[in-house]
């Protein structure tokens, strides 16, 4: 008889939720279907029940942006499922990460196009007619009155937030944002942020973050004396 392969994907239960184990010997593809297969054919009751905390281990391996985009959007076609955290043993689970979110100050006016890769921290305005870029997540200290584009590089999880929120154009990933107009309905007051849910971009108050990206919250635990 042959050997018996052993399930590259493994999910056990926790009291914090689902724990997910990811086999880090075999290819990505292929623990990514057996994923799918073992989400799709489980009992429907197992997936349908309270919200989920899930937290992917993905033992030594690293992942690009786009796979750990496909892993959560996979993930997050059953509602009550919600990624907590993925992690790699020893090592940042981004193959692509950088060390920190990049900083930098000033104003984008007119005709102006600030390209960046991977997460930016902007302390200042950018003008009508002016244009950020990230390959992920997008801050702005400051007035967004012009176009913002986050996730330029597939990152359907990263967000645009702004201190003062009139953007004439959002775009996160792939995804172009309503027309300018409809904005004027966004309360000001405060810091706002835009984030892709069911492949449309909505915009919600700062504080409400840690409710669509988990894994951003922070811990009490992360900081021990």
């Amino acid at each position: 008889m042959g050997k018996v392969l052993k399930s590259g994907v493994t999910i056990k239960g926790t009291k914090d939720g689902l724990l997910f184990l990811l086999d880090d010997t075999r290819p990505f593809e292929t623990i990514f279907q057996e994923l799918k297969y073992k989400l799709e054919k489980s009992p429907g009751n197992l997936w349908n029940g309270p919200d989920t905390h899930v937290l992917i281990r993905i033992g030594k391996r690293q992942i690009t942006r786009e796979e750990e985009s496909r892993l959560r959007k996979l993930i997050s076609t059953h509602k009550n499922l919600i990624v907590h955290s993925i992690e790699a043993e020893g090592r940042p689970y981004l193959k692509d990460v950088n060390s920190g979110i990049q900083m930098l100050a000033g104003t984008v006016r007119s005709g102006q196009v600030l390209e960046h890769r991977g997460d930016l921290l902007l302390l200042g305005d950018v003008n009508p007619g002016g244009c950020v870029r990230a390959t992920g997540s997008i801050f702005i200290l400051g007035a967004l009155r012009g176009l913002a584009h986050a996730g330029g590089e597939g990152d359907d999880q990263a967000i645009i937030a702004a201190s003062q929120f009139r953007p004439t154009q959002l775009r996160i990933a792939n995804v172009v944002s309503r027309p300018p107009d409809e904005w004027e309905e966004v309360d000001s007051e405060g810091m706002n942020f835009a984030y892709l849910i069911n492949d449309q971009i909505a915009v919600d108050k700062m504080h409400q973050l840690p409710r669509f990206r988990p894994d951003l919250e922070w811990k009490d635990s992360r900081f021990k004396g």
